[in-house]
């Protein structure tokens, strides 16, 4: 119990980039927050994404960035209401927490249901995947074999990237080919998996990074999404496609925020001068 609670707890005077390390470190997207050993708040990853929008330092204190409106649960709930909560806002987890503001238990999504994730909402959209690249930065490798089917554990990667969109209810792929193509045709073609529906589309001329979309403009009058052939995106497709849309964005790009620790001296400049 007492390691269930350190592990989803942090405290309110910690940075935000610490928090993301945090989530990273325990996969989780859901924290909550502790201000002299009683419960504060939740910080979710939504929260830290709002707060960089927003172009709030990263080493500001995660306190600044809280939510007014969450949802906890009381001792005196009962565990139909508290599923009702968690499918309802789709929560990972619940905190229990008394009138004292004492955390007094956590409530895992396995603890009550069967299912180890959390279930995920049929997004039945179309899917468009960049995979006419050379992939120069894996030579030789891909002098071989195209990128797309590079293997990743026991399957290739675009095979992984194309699950991760299924679990999501979308099975409708578009697949932008080029280098190799004839490969990558002959070896989906031949695994015979009844969740693909695969379309091929191929640029007569190079259109650039992401040009092929124009070739698509008559055949997808949808939102969809897409994606290169060599990033795997372990988020909720659900999530990326709510803040699109409640965001009212024309595009929404998702992307990985890292922070690298140089062991070596670092060289800052200015227009007439230079330090170490």
């Amino acid at each position: 119990m007492k390691q269930k609670i350190e592990k989803h707890c942090i405290k309110s005077t910690v940075s935000i980039v610490e928090a993301l390390k945090t989530m990273d470190n325990n996969k989780t997207r859901l924290l909550i927050v502790l201000e002299n050993g009683k419960f504060l708040s939740l910080l979710s990853i939504g929260d830290i994404q709002r707060a960089i929008i927003k172009n709030i330092e990263l080493t500001t204190p995660i306190k600044s960035i809280l939510r007014d409106i969450i949802t906890v649960g009381k001792a005196e709930d009962k565990i139909e209401d508290l599923k009702f909560l968690m499918t309802q806002n789709r929560i990972e987890f619940m905190p229990i927490v008394d009138d004292k503001q004492n955390l007094i238990d956590i409530i895992l999504w396995e603890d009550l249901f069967s299912e180890k994730t959390l279930q995920k909402k049929e997004l039945n959209l179309p899917v468009v995947i960049m995979a006419g690249g050379k992939g120069t930065r894996l030579r030789p490798l891909t002098n071989i074999i195209p990128k797309p089917l590079i293997p990743i554990n026991d399957k290739t990667i675009i095979e992984d990237i194309m699950d991760r969109f299924v679990e999501h209810g979308c099975s409708k792929f578009f697949l932008s080919v080029n280098y190799k193509a004839d490969m990558i045709k002959f070896y989906l073609d031949s695994i015979n998996n009844s969740y693909y529906e695969i379309s091929y589309f191929q640029e007569e001329k190079p259109l650039g990074t992401a040009g092929s979309l124009f070739l698509l403009k008559e055949k997808i009058k949808s939102t969809f999404f897409v994606n290169n052939c060599d990033i795997l995106i372990d988020e909720d497709y659900n999530e990326i496609l709510k803040y699109h849309q409640d965001n009212k964005n024309e595009i929404t790009l998702v992307a990985a925020m890292k922070h690298i620790s140089l062991p070596y001296g670092t060289l800052q400049t200015s227009e007439n001068s230079f330090h170490l």
